[in-house]
């Protein structure tokens, strides 16, 4: 496995990529399967499930019925359910903290300023199912909504061969208090968010990873409603010197490869010899080991780097240029390159923190921002479920100030009648 200097950005190019650039066949079958859903609504929906899931999908089966939370754990392993139960319990803890804050304040001349905090009325969360079943998702997801105080919570997650859902899925529901869950998935699924069908009410904004169908059916529909973001494919970068395990470097990569064959992993180091080590366990049974072979494999052929700073200064700008989703800190001082980092998803410190523990136990969310998308967005966050609104009220004194000044500002941009809404109070009030 190749080596590559920081400094050689030809070589670099496809791990600095960003951006959403789906296949014009994704593009163009994922808008035909939105105007189907939004034309004919269920029955769109059911043909849609019965050629992609459950061969005898029916109206009857959208609607899940959610058991008890007791009947929903008896159904899954207890070291299952005991998992999911500490992890929702830590990512309540975690999202709770960040409630944002009304402010209101009341100037001298008696102006009034204050910002106005409101839940969205519903939004919807989409859980992987099938073969890439993600209950840690529906957690992810649906806890800071809930924290928000949305009225109306709805999980869509597509159904097994058989028509039935993911036992883990449903308890991860019934732990969370999801108030509608369906079985549904893909692209439809999110047409049936966005806009509406006869058995799914729309919702105001729709979040959750997915696959390349349902990210591009998030990007068509936004504007009818709001989104998260795009979900392109997992990624990594591992800073490293030379107090790193090459077994845990290799294991980050490793780990984020498994996700997705159009994965991007990569390590920076200034030590050419780990750089070496972590190359040979890469080119090792190590990588494969584990299971998900075929995945793996081709991430270690086409989406791996392995790269060689000659300075802290050249590690720093491949975190900017790369603006990874994950970013491992696997150095002796993590702490002091905190300050000068910009762009990453989230931040794993130390070598007692895997990746993975953001991925369930850790509190934080794993919805995080790919393809360069952490240069300008967040990781999921209960703030991401409300939304603002400003509001003012001027006082007499205030607006006999403010009036002439307004009417000259509002002219000069040639807005006449917004002028006029100052001039007529000129000389009103005390």
């Amino acid at each position: 496995m190749r080596i590559v200097a920081a400094s050689e950005r030809e070589a670099l190019v496809r791990l600095y990529a960003g951006g959403w650039d789906p296949p014009a066949e994704v593009t163009q079958t994922v808008a035909s399967m939105l105007a189907d859903v939004r034309a004919r609504g269920d029955a769109a929906l059911i043909d849609y499930t019965r050629r992609f899931d459950f061969p005898a999908a029916s109206e009857s089966a959208l609607r899940a019925v959610l058991p008890t939370l007791d009947a929903a754990r008896e159904a899954v392993p207890p070291q299952i359910a005991d998992g999911l139960s500490l992890a929702h319990d830590r990512v309540v803890r975690f999202h709770e903290m960040q409630r944002p804050h009304e402010f209101e304040h009341r100037d001298a001349d008696g102006t009034l300023s204050a910002l106005l905090i409101r839940p969205f009325a519903a939004i919807g969360a989409y859980v992987p199912g099938g073969s890439a079943r993600l209950p840690s998702s529906l957690i992810m997801t649906v806890v800071p909504a809930k924290i928000a105080r949305v009225p109306r919570v709805v999980v869509v997650t597509p159904p097994g061969r058989d028509g039935s859902l993911d036992p883990a899925i449903v308890f991860a529901a019934c732990l969370c208090g999801v108030d509608e869950l369906y079985a549904v998935g893909g692209a439809q699924a999110i047409g049936a968010l966005a806009f509406g069908t006869q058995t799914i009410a729309r919702v105001d904004k729709i979040v959750g990873p997915g696959s390349v169908w349902v990210t591009e059916a998030k990007r068509q529909v936004y504007g009818t409603c709001g989104i998260d973001g795009l979900a392109g494919p997992s990624e990594v970068l591992v800073v490293a010197d030379d107090s790193a395990k090459p077994e845990f470097v290799a294991g980050e990569l490793v780990a984020q490869a498994e996700h997705d064959p159009l994965a991007r992993v990569a390590a920076v180091s200034e030590d050419r010899d780990l750089l070496e080590r972590v190359a040979a366990l890469l080119e090792s049974p190590f990588s494969t080991e584990c299971g998900r072979g075929d995945i793996v494999a081709q991430v270690m052929r086409e989406g791996t780097y392995l790269i060689h700073a000659r300075d802290r200064a050249e590690v720093l700008e491949v975190i900017d240029c790369f603006a990874p989703e994950h970013l491992s800190l696997q150095v002796r001082e993590p702490l002091s390159l905190i300050p000068r980092i910009r762009r990453a998803g989230a931040l794993f410190i130390g070598a007692e923190t895997p990746v993975a523990s953001g991925d369930y136990l850790a509190g934080s969310n794993h919805v995080l921002p790919t393809s360069g998308a952490a240069r300008f967005s967040s990781g999921l966050r209960t703030a991401d479920f409300y939304r603002t609104m400003s509001l003012i009220e001027n006082s007499p004194a205030r607006m006999r100030h403010d009036a002439p000044i307004l009417s000259t500002l509002a002219n000069f941009e040639g807005l006449p009648a917004h002028a006029r809404t100052a001039e007529m109070r000129a000389g009103e009030g005390d």
